[in-house]
């Protein structure tokens, strides 16, 4: 039937057929905080819940502008809406029986710790190297248990391979190309920071299983 939305038990159903039993028992058990919800933030969200990912916290005090709409998931009906609810709308249309929280807050280095305090993985997703470096330093200072998948590096045009995931310590993982910065005079596309929020949302589902080397 055109429309027809799935029931929780057909889409468990879908995703254990699609990725393992167990492998989706544990993907739906997870939990995924999401720090940012632009370029990087917004793709990989929508990828976690594509993937399954049982809950996930969306964190960003911004709203959705025009400027946007080359390489976030947001669309026109979107703008001047809060990124959190904007996103929040997406993700029910994609699986509408995924746990989502909600912050609409601008994220200081008072703030943080109290913010994620219930998160173990983390995905950093700010604009600007200062904004990345104060959260990536400030959780891992003061959440031990956490783990931090951080973006670096997707601006402009430049090849897609050299976007990579690395480990730069035993809880923080780096993914990008690690060099091109919009402050070069080069912008962001759609097509890299994509490739880069790939890169975060599937270093967070290998987390999910297990798996820690990048």
């Amino acid at each position: 039937m055109e429309g027809r939305i799935l029931t929780e038990e057909e889409m468990d159903a879908l995703l254990a057929e699609r990725h393992g039993p167990e492998n989706h028992r544990k993907i739906k058990n997870a939990h995924v905080a999401v720090a940012g919800l632009g370029g990087l933030g917004s793709n990989a969200a929508v990828m976690l819940a594509r993937a399954g990912v049982g809950s996930l916290h969306l964190v960003d005090f911004d709203r959705v502008d025009g400027s946007n709409l080359n390489r976030q998931v947001y669309l026109m009906g979107h703008l001047g809406m809060e990124k959190t609810k904007a996103l929040e709308e997406e993700i029910r249309e994609i699986n509408p029986y995924i746990k989502i929280r909600t912050d609409g807050v601008r994220v200081t280095e008072e703030n943080a710790a109290r913010i994620f305090a219930e998160d173990t993985l983390i995905l950093e997703a700010f604009d600007g190297a200062e904004n990345k470096a104060m959260l990536v330093n400030t959780l891992l200072e003061k959440l031990p248990r956490a783990r931090i998948v951080a973006g670096s590096g997707m601006a402009g045009f430049g090849s897609g391979n050299l976007i990579c995931t690395r480990r730069r310590m035993s809880r923080l993982y780096v993914c990008g190309d690690g060099t091109s910065d919009i402050a070069d005079g080069i912008g962001l596309v759609a097509p890299r920071v994509a490739l880069c929020a790939a890169h975060q949302a599937n270093m967070a589902l290998r987390l999910i299983l297990g798996e820690t080397e990048a």
